[in-house]
């Protein structure tokens, strides 16, 4: 009969805090080597070693490595999605000033950590769930889109046309985006402000 799991505190540390813990440890040490030697790098035994964790515990959060994967990539996507909302609420200015905000604190941020960077332009292909995962991402920005366009355009627009737009919007700033990271000579500043034009271009137009 297998061992009951022994769940009493350790050094006033509860289980659940532990296990919390060891996961932060996996996804940390994972999204190191990751950022520093590339997608191919990340290995249960590499991320075991590096999180200074047994398999046994990587096996407790994870059922393989792939899911260790698309756990990492949610992590940096959430952070950066959360920093937008943020600097775009704070900002008490209108659509244009509130995107800008927004996408220069983005670009700013991938570039002051050269892990994200590399997390965001691995090859979604070669992890299952990972494009999915994008594409997932993708429709999260839209909504965003839509519901800053109808709350600071004045004109009415049909739903259905307003989330073409916004989809339009998004894939375009992504593609510019994406440019950019593969090819970062001109400045955070620069990229935020066409993709912001561009996009305001878009969904400014009369209906």
């Amino acid at each position: 009969m297998a061992r009951a799991e022994v769940v009493r505190s350790y050094r006033g540390i509860s289980a659940a805090n532990r296990r919390d813990e060891r996961r932060d440890k996996l996804l940390a040490a994972s999204r190191q080597i990751w950022g520093e030697a590339g997608l191919t790098e990340v290995t249960v035994r590499r991320v075991c070693a590096a999180s200074g964790l047994t398999p046994r515990y990587f096996y407790e959060h994870f059922a393989t490595r792939d899911a260790l994967i698309l756990a990492v990539a949610e992590q940096v996507r959430e952070e950066l999605f959360t920093i937008m909302v943020e600097v775009s609420q704070a900002e008490p200015g209108g659509l244009n000033r509130k995107l800008l905000q927004a996408l220069t604190t983005y670009l700013d941020t991938i570039a002051a950590d050269p892990s994200i960077h590399r997390i965001l332009t691995s090859d979604a292909h070669s992890v299952a769930g990972l494009e999915e995962l994008r594409t997932r991402a993708v429709g999260i920005v839209t909504d965003l889109v839509v519901q800053y366009s109808a709350e600071f355009l004045d004109a009415p627009a049909n739903p259905e046309i307003r989330r073409q737009e916004a989809l339009f919007v998004v894939g375009g700033v992504n593609q510019l985006v994406e440019a950019w990271l593969r090819d970062p000579r001109q400045s955070t500043t620069e990229v935020a402000a066409l993709c912001t034009a561009l996009a305001l271009a878009v969904v400014n137009r009369s209906d």
